[in-house]
Parts: structure tokens; sequence; C-alpha cells
């Protein structure tokens, strides 16, 4: 971990950079898995998941009698945790449910804004080194909420029972898919899989490469996600301990993870340094976690004005927030996708049980983007009403305005049905709706 005692503002730019996202290489091959996917359909799958995964599936769908045979061999303690992790999800997002909105904006002229589920979501599962079985919970129970009819989810080959039994609490179609081929099916439809209208889930860099291009295409996807973030705010209250365990948590995801630490003091990153020494070599990730922290950054900062500040440029997916008073330093932070407020509030909570959701705008996007919500699983119609009065009281307005932008058209369509264009209609304003 590479420590600074020292930081100014002109330096924040160059120090906090994230490396490079793209790789060309990567983002060519990826889009040839999508073109593939997208001429060859479920012939390219076959033939992908042989070369990629080792696995040519007879079919790509797991039978339901499947997803429900596999809670016999999850240990019972995992599964009252998840029903709990379930419980407290679904309590916070159901509180996320949206109104309807309903103004006179004048009289007789009523608008409304409605709220309705996305149709066909697809979800991505990753079941790789660190298979995500906490991710079916982050976006099937929000999907579930919603009211979204249909619900994809693709996970690879070779799924643990842990994933494919949290998939079978839910009314899941699950598809033994993985990498880009997998987001290329749910995203373009093949002859197997139905094409979705929202794809949604984190995965690794083929993942989001895949997503990414397909975003560019039209198709709509939840957020950019890149490599897991953690930033730690610590004072002198803070534990070591505590901060250093904070850091593995997120350096154990991989090599690519981003790791900084803003502390008051350096003898406090020193003690956070020794900590790391003797909880890293218990991580079964060690290997991973290590290459992590080899590019992770420890700074002194000035006092918590200065934190917040560098928080506030960071834009991390978590930020822990370990100090004396973390809700006041809280009322200040403007972007992170994840907020964990003092001594005793580990990121991890927010993985798997609090109740927020674990998906979230890493490499910055959190300056525009948020983590996944209820409402991400649904859309909102307009719709607006009115009578004749109403419209004739709007009309100055709303031809005026047209006018001046010379859309005439416009103009007359208000005109046309308040009889005041130089050509009346024979229509008697009387037997008009009203």
């Amino acid at each position: 971990m590479k420590v600074i005692a020292k930081i100014t503002k002109d330096q924040y730019q160059d120090l906090l950079s994230r490396p490079p996202a793209a790789d060309p290489e990567l983002e060519k091959k990826a889009g040839d898995i999508i073109l593939r996917v997208e001429r060859e359909g479920d012939a390219a799958l076959k033939d992908l998941s042989a070369a990629l995964d080792g696995v040519r599936p007879d079919r790509f769908e797991i039978p339901r009698e499947a997803l429900l045979a596999a809670g016999d061999k999850v240990d019972p303690r995992l599964r009252e945790a998840i029903a709990q992790a379930i419980q407290n999800i679904e309590a916070f997002h159901r509180a996320q449910l949206p109104a309807t909105v309903e103004v006179e904006t004048m009289p007789g002229l009523r608008c409304s804004l409605r709220y309705l589920p996305i149709e066909r979501v697809g979800l991505y599962i990753p079941g790789g080194t660190a298979p995500l079985f906490s991710t079916v919970l982050m976006t099937a129970i929000p999907a579930r909420l919603a009211g979204c009819p249909e619900v994809i989810a693709c996970t690879p080959p070779g799924a643990p029972h842990e994933i494919l039994y949290t998939c079978s609490l839910f009314n899941i179609r699950v598809f033994q898919l993985g990498g880009a081929q997998a987001i290329a099916a749910m995203g373009l439809g093949t002859e197997s899989v139905p094409r979705v209208d929202k794809l949604f889930g984190p995965g690794n860099a083929w993942v989001t490469a895949a997503k990414m291009q397909l975003a560019g295409r039209g198709i709509a996807i939840d957020l950019p996600a890149g490599p897991s973030e953690v930033m730690v705010v610590a004072d002198h209250t803070a534990r070591p301990d505590f901060v250093a365990a904070d850091l593995l948590s997120q350096a154990e995801h991989g090599a690519d993870s981003q790791v900084v630490l803003l502390a008051t003091t350096g003898e406090f990153i020193q003690k956070v340094l020794v900590s790391l020494e003797k909880q890293l070599d218990k991580l079964p990730r060690k290997e991973a976690a290590a290459r992590a922290l080899q590019g992770s950054l420890a700074m002194v900062v000035d006092g918590p004005d200065q934190a917040v500040e560098i928080a506030n440029f960071y834009a991390p997916e978590h930020l822990i927030l370990s100090v004396e008073r973390p809700r006041e330093l809280a009322g200040r932070i403007r972007h992170a996708g994840s907020v964990f407020l003092g001594h005793y509030c580990p990121e991890s909570a927010g993985d798997y049980a609090s109740g927020t959701n674990h998906t979230l705008p890493t490499g910055g996007f959190a300056r525009a983007w948020s983590g996944i919500t209820t409402l991400s699983f649904m859309k909102s119609i307009t719709f607006q009403e009115m009578d004749l009065r109403a419209l004739q009281g709007l009309a100055p307005a709303v031809t005026s305005m047209a006018e001046a932008e010379q859309l005439h058209a416009h103009a007359r369509a208000v005109s046309v049905r308040t009889f005041q264009n130089d050509t009346p209609s024979s229509d008697d304003p009387k037997n008009l709706p009203k």
C-alpha cells in the first residue's frame, strides 16, 4: 500500500485516477461474441460455452426441479441467513415503491405520473471464483416488488447449489450461461433465451464490456460497473484492525479492486498496515488481496473537511466513515454508491443482509449514477387530461410558444380545437367532450 504523507488539491487527479477501464483487445473480443450470438443464436452459445466454459449443454435452461432440489444440499444455517437477508432487503426495497402523482395544474387540466414494472428483466449472477448468490437477492427481490411479470437469470455452467437454491426462492427462469455470451443472449434473444427489456447484475470485465456495448446499441442496463471499490475515512477514534478488515473485504474481490484509506495521522496508517499483514495471511484469497493492496493508497488528510472533499472527488462505490461523528460527515457526502456510518457498520453488511442493495456504480460513475433500487425495475408514464375550458385557458401560451419555435402545426393542433384558426371546424363546441 502506497502511503502519502500529505496531499494537495492539485494532486487529486493524478493520485486518485483509476486504471483505464477499457482493454481494446478484450472489447473487440466481447464485440465479436455479441455478433456471433446475434447471427447464430443457440449454435453460437453452444460453441462459446464449450470453448470458454468447457461445457456444451444439451439445453440451457435449468429445470425448476433442479433448482428446488438444490436446497437439500445447502447448509440449514445458510438457508436461515438467506431468509434473514430476504426479510431486510425486502423491507427496505418495499419502502421504495413509488406513489402515483396526480396534480391539477390549472382548472380542468390534470397531469399524472404512474409507475409500471418493466415487463421482462435479465439478471446476471456471477458464478466464478466468488459465486455471488447474494446478487440473486439484490436483483430478484426488487424485481418481484416492482411487479416484473418475467425474470430471466443467467449464471455460468456448474453453478453451486447456493445460487440454484437462492434462485428457487423466486419465480425465475435460470439459464446456464456465463460471460459475454450470456449478456448477448439476454440482450438480443436466441431460440432458447428470451430477449429482455433491461439487463442487471455485476460481472467480470467480459460481462461489463458486453453490457456497455449493448447499452451503446440502445439496450437498457442497470449501471456501469467495474472493479469493486472501497474508501475508508478514519480518525483517532477508529480501530486499526476494523479498518484493515474493511480494506481487505474489498481487496479480496480481485487484483483490480480499488482500496483507499484516508486517515488523520500517519501513525494510524502504520497501525493499519501492521494489521493488514496479520489478517492478510489468514485469507484463502490472500494472493488476490495482496495484489490489490499493491496498487492501493493510504493518505494523511488535514481533517474531516479534506476527507469529505477527497471522497466527493473520488466518488467511491463504497464509503466507510469510521469517525467519531459519522452523521456530520455523511450529511456532506454528495458522490458515493453506498455510505457506511460508524465503527460497527462494515461494508460486508451491505453486501449481504442490512437491506440496502450491493449493485452500485464504480469507476467514479457515482457522480451521476445510483445503485439498484426498486425503481430500477420500473418505468414511469405521464398522462394529461383536460376539458375545453382548460384548453382555451392554455391555448394562448401553447400557440405563442409553438409559433415562436416556427412549429405552426403544433399551434394549429390547439387552435383547431378552440375555433381560433382561419378555417373553423363545423363541430358545435357544445357537443365536444368535456
